[in-house]
Formats: structure tokens, sequence, C-alpha cells
């Protein structure tokens, strides 16, 4: 049994993470009616910062070996600073459909890189779980009720398509630097370089009504902050760090599923027939391609 319970862990890890990550959706859509998208970004890393520093001593990294630090400068660069810089920017000039399409591609990246780089194998299961997940998605985000204005779409797919490359890169580095650094000091990590890379957020929260400065808008950040920046990141980079990463990408297709029924139960947002279809054929496919 205890061996049973070791083995699932990382599974439930990587699970709950994308469960905080596809909340953050339903969070980000009330605060940012309020704030800027920027300030938003600051607030919540910022908030993360003040978290994680009673327990800075125990996040510092004690196996640093020469030239590390490329590695690590790389990594942190690629996501959170360029990850949310092309997505945030993406999302004002094409349609979240098409951006959805791009980001369902993210997986298949992340298991063509892990073959390249880390020598993982690409198994029948996997491939065929890739593929319905990713067609799941593409439905999923095709069959959605609202269309939205897209005044540059070629543009916006091209920085998507940026997004998804610095996700994967970053899983791929924090693959690779799993073996000497503890889970939680990556983290902590990615939210010291996001807070300084986000400073500019300041200027628009200064800017902006008093207010508004609500305790919804508070806890909201807050969760944002403690649970989406930084217990999520966590989570999802002590997963990775136990199981094949080109496995553990594949649940970043349940962030859509969790974005979708959380806003029809919290925000009163439909679920069309079409749409439980696509959701029924990701987690489908999620499922396949981690059966041993």
């Amino acid at each position: 049994m205890p061996i049973k319970i070791k083995n699932i862990l990382p599974t439930l890890s990587i699970i709950g993470a994308v469960f905080l990550w596809g909340s953050s959706f339903v969070a980000m859509r009330i605060v940012l009616k309020d704030l800027h998208p920027f300030a938003v970004m600051f607030c919540r890393l910022f908030s993360a910062l003040i978290f994680i520093i009673p327990i800075s001593i125990k996040l510092f990294p004690k196996s640093y070996q020469k030239n590390d630090w490329k590695i690590l400068l790389s990594m942190v660069l690629f996501q959170p600073c360029l990850y949310f810089l092309f997505e945030s920017n993406a999302l004002t000039f094409t349609t979240s459909s098409q951006a959805g399409v791009i980001s369902a591609c993210l997986p298949l990246m992340v298991a063509v890189a892990a073959w390249f780089f880390l020598s993982e194998s690409i198994n029948s299961k996997t491939i065929i779980g890739l593929i319905l997940s990713i067609s799941g998605v593409i439905l999923l985000t095709i069959f959605q009720s609202r269309q939205v204005d897209a005044p540059h779409p070629v543009l916006g797919n091209i920085l998507e398509v940026g997004a998804m490359f610095s996700a994967c890169a970053n899983l791929i580095l924090i693959k690779k630097l799993s073996s000497n650094y503890g889970t939680w000091s990556l983290t902590g990590m990615q939210i010291v370089a996001g807070t300084i890379f986000f400073l500019p957020g300041i200027k628009y929260i200064i800017n902006t009504d008093p207010s508004i400065w609500t305790m919804q808008l508070i806890f909201l950040l807050l969760y944002l902050g403690i649970c989406v920046s930084f217990l999520a990141f966590g989570l999802y980079n002590w997963g990775i760090s136990k199981i094949k990463v080109s496995r553990a990408s594949i649940f970043i297709n349940l962030i859509p599923i969790t974005a979708v029924m959380l806003g029809w139960l919290i925000l009163g947002e439909t679920l069309n027939s079409k749409q439980m279809i696509a959701a029924i054929i990701v987690i489908s496919g999620v499922f396949l391609s981690n059966q041993k």
C-alpha cells in the first residue's frame, strides 16, 4: 500500500497544480475588471514573495555548482517572465479560441523536447493520448459560445507560440535542475525573478482608484499569489521531478476543463453539449497517456 501511495503522489500533486491554475482564470476575470494586467501580475508575484520570506532560508539552494547560473537564469527567464509577457499580450491581439488551439500543442512540444534533450521514450499510448487530448482542447476552444475580436490575429498567434515555447523550455530546464535543486528552491527563484520583472506594474497600482480595493479583490489577489503562483508551481515542479516530464505535461490540457467548469459554477457561464464532448475527449486522452 505505501508503495502505491508513493507512486500516485506525483500525479495527485500535478492534478492539484492544474486545478489551481485552472481556477486562476475565474479569479483573473474578476480582478481584471478593476486592475491593469501588469498590476495584477505584480500583485500576484509580490504576495507570493512575501509569503515565502519566512521560509526563505530553507529555500536557499545548497547544491549550487559552477556555471549553474546560466541554466537557472534561463529557467526563470522562460517562466514566469517571458511566458506571462507573451501570453498576456497575445490575448490582446488574437481570440481566446486561437490561443487555446495553440496552447493545446504544449504537451506535444514537451514530449518531443523531452525525447530530444532528456532521452525520454514515447510509447504508443502516450502518442494516442496526446492526439486525443490536443484534439479535445481544440474542439473545446472552437465550440465556445462567444467570440472575441482579434485586431491582429497573426501577431497574437505568434506571441502565443512564443509563450508555449517558453513554457516548454522551462519544463525541460526544471526537469534537468531537479536532480540537484529542491523543488521549492526552484519555485522561489521563479517568484523572485517574476516579481522583479513585473515591477512596472507598481505604476498602475499607484494610479488606481483607492475605492476599488475591496476585501474580495485583496483575497483574490492573495489567492492568485500564494495558491496559484507559489503553491501550484511548487506542486507541479515536484511532480515533474518524480515522473517523466512528457507525461506530466499532458495534465496541462485539463486546465481548460477546470476553467470552464469553475466558470459555470462561480460565474454562471454555460457549457454547451459540444464542449462537454470535447471535455470528455481531453480527460480520456490524459488518462490513456498515464496508463502503465
